[in-house]
């Protein structure tokens, strides 16, 4: 449901253009900036698919997103984008729909660097900083392949089941080739002794290998990217670096062994 939540959050933060245009025109003395506001950000064809889903929204309603998230939080984090360059280009040039999706991805990008962004997200998913990169690349994509219709959003959200048998593969896959793991692993660590190796950044790097190895439809930057995050929230303070550099390592050399299939065009390097 973060990938909903990340979604209900971005058509909230777009609808304050439209009060930014009212209040615009309520001046008695505007500026040239006041007399050439679009509230487009919001009455585009892309987020407009988004508002006229019933299927989504009433999606949003049953998860209750609107509980608890105060209007200020959105017309907050509105007003900062708005001052930002990538937005006054926007508002003073004629858009095409590649316009309309690249404001929105800046727009994406400001949100997830925003106090306020942050906060809506931990507040309803302590998961939001482990699965953070996976809801990002989701919603990446979905942004890209608007305007759209239906349940469309229906394939970013795994059943709980799908979830627990994920978790599962990873965990008795990694287990029980540790020995084959081991031996792709220690020509890589070049003058690392892998008994020295944190105990966390191992199996990190082992389930990393085992994902990209055998699940065919996550792109292995995603993979590559999730396990770096993960090392930087539950390892040591070097440990982003030394994952990194392992799994990338790691991951050339599988390619080039022809040891990674993926299902999908550019699933190898997105």
């Amino acid at each position: 449901l973060l990938y909903l939540l990340n979604l209900y959050c971005i058509e909230k933060v777009c609808s304050f253009a439209v009060e930014d245009g009212i209040n615009r025109t309520k001046k008695h003395l505007k500026t040239e900036e006041d007399l050439k506001f679009s509230d487009k950000l919001y009455t585009n064809p892309l987020i407009s698919s988004l508002v006229q889903n019933k299927a989504l929204q009433a999606r949003y309603k049953r998860e209750q997103f609107q509980e608890g998230l105060d209007d200020d939080m959105f017309r907050k984090i509105y007003k900062d984008f708005s001052k930002e360059a990538a937005y006054q280009k926007f508002l003073l040039t004629e858009s095409t729909k590649d316009d309309y999706i690249e404001i929105l991805l800046e727009l994406y990008r400001a949100c997830r660097k925003a106090e306020l962004f942050n906060e809506i997200m931990d507040d309803r998913f302590a998961s939001w900083t482990d699965d953070k990169s996976l809801v990002i690349g989701a919603l990446k994509k979905s942004l890209k392949a608007l305007p759209t219709e239906g349940a469309f959003y229906q394939e970013h959200i795994p059943d709980e089941d799908t979830v627990k048998d994920f978790g599962e593969f990873l965990l008795e896959k990694t287990y029980y080739e540790n020995e084959m793991l081991e031996n792709l692993i220690n020509p890589v660590l070049e003058n690392w002794d892998s008994e020295r190796v944190a105990i966390i950044d191992m199996i990190l790097i082992k389930m990393g290998i085992v994902e990209m190895m055998n699940i065919k439809t996550i792109p292995t930057k995603v993979s590559l990217d999730e396990y770096v995050e993960l090392s930087k929230n539950y390892s040591t303070d070097k440990s982003k670096e030394f994952v990194n550099g392992v799994l990338d390592k790691l991951l050339k050399n599988l390619i080039e062994q022809g040891h990674i299939i993926k299902e999908g065009r550019g699933l190898l390097e997105e």
